[in-house]
């Protein structure tokens, strides 16, 4: 019995074989370096959002937050951050003394509005690249069928060039072909695996935004009401 080498059976495969097998390499080098940049950013993520929340719940002001918020890299910092600085609008506008209901309103609107734009902004910086893990996972199996197909045309091809069907024949070339389909599956099953790890990552870290967005909002609806209670 001969022993199944992928390598040897790369390289007596066909041009088109090998070029698709290469393509498929591509495909997974790019897929391996996006899983191992994602984990290492989760796993950051994760640890600078606790150890950045547990220090704002216990600031005194809001401006202490803020000086906290600049030392930390987590999504809910730089959510703090864009607030803050529209609060800081907000404020300058009732310290001129032409803050009324409606203007109260309207600055809470706009504080909603940048929190969501920065949510938003942050999902789509945290995401980034998982789109190819998908696309690599639908694609490169049918990359790797296209390969062997083709291997498989051109065994036919050598059968009737040759005159003789015989397994001696054929099965090398059949064998070459069928490579690049396993190669194809090989590069597809963990890149959906990743893939869909990720993105529950991903609605996880957005489910945390936005509940941090929407403590903050209460935070600062309880302080504007109670100034205008004075």
């Amino acid at each position: 019995m001969q022993d199944l080498n992928i390598f040897s059976l790369f390289w007596h495969a066909g041009f088109t074989v090998k070029f698709v097998m290469l393509v498929l390499l591509t495909f997974s080098g790019f897929s391996w370096f996006i899983v191992f940049q994602k984990f290492s950013l989760f796993k950051e993520l994760a640890r600078d959002s606790r150890s950045f929340l547990k220090t704002f719940w216990k600031c005194k002001s809001l401006a202490d937050a803020f000086q906290v918020s600049q030392e930390s890299a987590c999504p809910e910092a730089r959510i703090f951050q864009t607030g803050y600085s529209e609060l800081q609008k907000i404020e300058r506008v009732r310290e001129r003394g032409q803050e009324t209901l409606e203007m109260r309103l309207a600055g809470m609107n706009n504080l909603k509005r940048v929190l969501q734009k920065t949510e938003g902004m942050e999902s789509s910086k945290i995401g980034r690249a998982l789109p190819f893990l998908a696309t690599t996972g639908a694609s490169t199996p049918f990359i790797g069928l296209f390969g062997t197909v083709w291997g498989i045309m051109v065994s036919f091809n050598e059968i009737g060039t040759q005159g003789s069907a015989s397994l001696t024949v054929v099965a090398p070339g059949i064998s070459e072909a069928l490579v690049a389909t396993a190669a194809g599956l090989a590069v597809a099953i963990p890149a959906v695996i990743f893939y869909n790890f990720f993105a529950n990552k991903l609605t996880d870290v957005e489910s945390d935004m936005a509940n941090f967005s929407a403590d903050l909002l209460n935070l600062v609806e309880r302080d504007l009401l109670s100034r205008g209670e004075k």
